[in-house]
């Protein structure tokens, strides 16, 4: 079973890769987290010029890579001279160690090939994406491992049904937890998973009633980005499943903490 729907597992999620030690979203960070032990990936998506998804975070260029402007305003080609471990620096600017190393700004159908068994939670950032993500999904035969989430609702219309799995996106979480809250139950929308942040304006999001009445309805919570090992431990303890971290190895050996008693 896939483990981002399984709830007896507490699946550690790699945010973006291991962002930590290597540059966001790139081949390399997913590869080294593969290494450390990380058992899923989160991951980014806009749209390009020519309708070609590629691995970002950002609308723009500049923070992770050496070129400038929006990424939908270049094709898939243009991008590939981009630098993306331009601007990675593990202490605070002093070096760039990915910096010249050919690292490139991926396409998501690309990562799918090369990640073909590791279970991904891609983020739809532009709902323009859409269409060309589910193709992607489709062409790769990747829907069985792939969750679908976004911020904007609009940006997972194309997802709605089987052979896709999606999450909810930010308004229905904000409704799902008002609703826990009151003590009412959750009505399931199509969701499969609720992927959610550790707090919202200074508010825990995963409460233990937040989270149990998500388990009632067979729907994993996923709790983003967690990098302290005792607030991971805290998590799984109110029944969070999936823990997306910046560092994978550390949260694992909380885990196996954990599992030790």
């Amino acid at each position: 079973m896939n483990p981002l729907l399984d709830l007896s597992r507490r699946p550690v999620i790699a945010h973006r890769g291991a962002s930590a030690d290597a540059p966001e979203n790139t081949r390399e960070a997913f590869a080294l987290a593969l290494a450390q032990g990380a058992e899923a990936i989160e991951l980014d998506v806009h749209g390009t010029a020519d309708d070609v998804p590629v691995v970002i975070h950002d609308a723009t260029l500049e923070r992770t890579t050496d070129h400038a402007g929006l990424v939908a305003a270049h094709t898939a080609a243009e991008l590939r001279s981009a630098d993306a471990g331009a601007h990675f620096t593990p202490d605070g600017g002093r070096t760039f160690p990915w910096r010249g190393r050919g690292v490139q700004v991926p396409l998501l159908a690309e990562v799918l090939e090369e990640l073909a068994e590791v279970p991904l939670i891609i983020e739809i950032k532009d709902p323009r994406a859409q269409g060309a993500v589910r193709r992607s999904l489709v062409d790769q035969r990747a829907t069985g491992r792939c969750m679908v989430a976004a911020e904007d609702p609009a940006a997972l219309e194309a997802f709605s049904g089987p052979p896709f799995g999606r999450g909810a996106s930010r308004p229905e979480i904000a409704r799902l937890w008002l609703r826990s809250l009151a003590g009412l139950k959750l009505d399931p929308v199509g969701y499969r998973i609720l992927a959610v942040p550790v707090r919202y304006h200074g508010l825990p999001v995963p409460t233990r009633r937040f989270v149990a009445a998500a388990r009632q309805l067979g729907c994993p919570v996923h709790v983003w980005t967690v990098n302290d090992a005792a607030t991971a431990v805290r998590l799984w303890r109110r029944g969070a499943s999936g823990i997306i971290t910046d560092r994978p190895a550390a949260i694992l050996a909380a885990r196996a903490r954990v599992a030790r008693g």
